[in-house]
């Protein structure tokens, strides 16, 4: 046992300053933690350019924060039980920024993988602690405020990370994409340490299960390189594929078998026993994963076909996240006090029907026309993703709560990489076979041609102009068709939720420990 040990009825919630710098800080370690997934999406050329390396090499500046984190992030609650909650989520929060720093610093891609992945260990952790660290410090009443805080930053650093990604590039260079993120990192991990000792947790001395950890590693990097190469190898028609996904599968059902025999699991995998837990992770995966998809998509459109700069797709997708933050507070609190099942659906359906409007796009929109109903979009956000926080985590056991949390971020992340290999390939492949059938419709008569080549452009300028525009239409009928398929997985995970019994309690800001 350590020596500072408190059982939550001992520790009373902060007060006044100290609550709103500890909210602050914990806020802050979600925030840069998600923002990490995304704010070096749009510099992976910038970053290889300037190593010497391929862009296909690149991308392993992304894939690899992706693997520790999702390997990291399941493991929140043996760390804790073990070390103590206050302990890593400060230790873990420093050294995000000591590893931020080396980022920077990194002189080729082989230094920048090793610390991106160093990273991705320290980030993990991060999320599902600062969530339940979060209820823990606030008043028992005022809990909705800790999840609508939480649920805020979730949202938004997801859509903030290329546009700061991009604005950091453009004006700067790649390595400030980490450099920024490093004086806040250690500045409030001290702050943490100092604000939240009272709040450390009772300590079990349990020995790490090795073949869960084992297991965990393999599957999920096997999962992650697969989903990540899956598009450019062509799927299944690449051996290295196929072996990924052969890993993947076989490690997987021995991880499930392992876990759930063991009697000290790795990964508490038991809290999928309550109902309300199992059915909120579904509606989790395919609502967040649809989301996801969206905001992956929507980008590369504006800069490829709508001429968009990397920084003024940013601003349009950013508009998802406007009403979502002034939301997230208020739907937390109608959480707390009404069945937030029908929240959910509301929200989950609402995502869906302007998934649909948008559906109705093309290429003569104006940025207005692009971004307001993305802005009205994210109203939905809130009212699907903080309800839903309070269904599940309102249904475990208190001393499930961290593994409950661990899971809940693990399976987000894993929903959103997924979504992201998924919505790339079906957007590329609809895009050819629209402008295979496109293009033999385009010009039948010649009149087009003819009048290009009279004012003065070549026959191969003219079919390459043609081209370009067939090319367009088609990518903008693809895009569309993806919505609508999106706005169904929409509709079905909204019904989903109904699946859930209403919650008993609610989150018991004491739970974390």
């Amino acid at each position: 046992m350590n020596a500072q040990q408190h059982s939550p009825e001992e520790v009373q919630p902060l007060k006044g300053s100290a609550l709103f710098f500890g909210a602050l800080c914990l806020a802050m370690a979600n925030f840069l933690a998600v923002l990490d997934t995304t704010i070096a999406n749009v510099s992976v050329s910038n970053i290889a350019g300037s190593l010497g390396t391929s862009t296909s090499q690149g991308t392993y500046v992304i894939t690899s924060y992706a693997v520790a984190e999702a390997i990291s992030v399941p493991l929140t609650g043996w760390l804790s039980r073990r070390f103590g909650s206050v302990r890593v989520f400060a230790t873990c929060f420093f050294m995000f920024g000591v590893f931020s720093l080396l980022c920077g610093l990194a002189t080729n891609m082989s230094m920048l993988v090793l610390f991106r992945v160093l990273l991705g260990f320290s980030g993990g952790p991060l999320m599902p602690l600062s969530q339940t660290l979060m209820m823990r410090i606030f008043p028992k009443h005022k809990s909705h405020a800790a999840i609508g805080i939480w649920s805020m930053t979730t949202l938004v650093a997801p859509i903030m990370g290329p546009i700061l990604g991009g604005i950091l590039c453009d004006q700067y260079s790649w390595p400030y994409i980490f450099y920024i993120k490093m004086p806040f990192a250690i500045i409030a991990a001290l702050a943490c340490w100092k604000l939240l000792q009272a709040f450390e947790t009772k300590t079990i001395a349990s020995k790490i299960d090795k073949v869960g950890l084992g297991l965990l590693v393999v599957w999920v990097a096997a999962l992650q390189i697969m989903l990540d190469e899956g598009k450019d190898r062509d799927w299944f028609e690449s051996n290295r594929i196929v072996v990924l996904a052969i890993i993947a599968v076989i490690g997987f059902a021995a991880f499930l078998i392992w876990e759930l025999t063991e009697k000290d699991p790795v990964v508490d995998l038991k809290v999928f026993r309550h109902r309300g837990y199992a059915v909120s992770m579904v509606t989790l995966v395919l609502a967040f994963g649809a989301f996801f998809a969206t905001t992956v998509v929507t980008p590369l459109w504006l800069q490829i076909y709508m001429g968009y700069t990397a920084t003024t797709a940013g601003y349009a997708t950013a508009a998802m996240g406007i009403l979502a933050v002034f939301i997230a507070p208020i739907a937390a609190n109608a959480s707390s006090k009404f069945d937030p099942r029908p929240m959910v659906f509301v929200g989950v359906l609402w995502l869906g029907g302007w998934t649909f409007v948008r559906s109705f796009a093309n290429l003569e929109m104006t940025f207005s026309q692009v971004s307001m109903p993305m802005l009205y979009q994210g109203l939905g956000m809130a009212l699907f993703f903080v309800p839903l926080t309070a269904i599940a985590l309102g249904s475990v056991k208190n001393n499930e709560m961290e593994s409950a949390a661990g899971l809940m971020n693990f399976l987000r992340t894993l929903a959103g990489a997924f979504a992201t290999s998924m919505v790339n390939t079906s957007w590329e492949r609809e895009g050819r076979y629209v402008h295979a059938e496109l293009a033999g419709l385009t010009d039948r008569s010649g009149m087009a041609s003819s009048a290009m080549q009279q004012s003065g452009m070549s026959m191969d300028q003219v079919r390459s102009a043609v081209d370009w525009m067939v090319q367009k239409e088609s990518v903008m009928v693809a895009t569309n068709q993806i919505f609508v398929v999106i706005a169904c997985i929409f509709t079905f995970a909204a019904c989903v939720i109904w699946l859930a019994p209403r919650p008993a309690k609610g989150v018991d800001t004491s739970a974390a420990h």
